[in-house]
């Protein structure tokens, strides 16, 4: 059973996708949001300064197993996202993922079958799936 509102949504940006239909327009404007994405989290940090990061060489015991890891290590960040920059990133990131499924539309492929798939694998091999 497919998911409808991943489909409709697969859908309307078939529908909307007009001026970048080329793959070449696709992949470049897909790469350009996901920086877009990148500089809204890093303006949430260096110019609003809701977020901060904090990073430093992490001890790993060297006899700690995979399924340890995640004990030793963290995301680096401190704070909550504010109202605004939230709203940024959420935009930014909802621009990438319609070029992602723009991209999906142009090689016919199904963006709920993926999300089915990716999820069934990393449900599978759990950690393992990334070393």
């Amino acid at each position: 059973m497919k998911d409808l509102l991943c489909d409709e949504f697969q859908n309307t940006v078939a529908e909307l996708l007009i001026r970048h239909h080329s793959v070449l327009d696709v992949l470049s404007k897909s790469q350009e949001s996901n920086s877009r994405v990148n500089r809204a989290v890093i303006k949430a940090v260096t110019s609003c300064g809701c977020l901060q990061v904090e990073a430093r060489k992490k001890n790993i015991p060297p006899d700690a197993s995979l399924s340890e890891l995640k004990q030793y290590l963290e995301s680096h960040l401190q704070g909550s996202i504010c109202d605004n920059c939230k709203e940024i990133v959420e935009m930014e990131i909802g621009r990438s993922l319609f070029y992602l499924t723009a991209l999906c539309n142009l090689l016919d492929l199904n963006l709920y079958d993926i999300f089915l798939k990716e999820h069934k694998k990393i449900s599978t091999l759990r950690i393992f799936n990334f070393t």
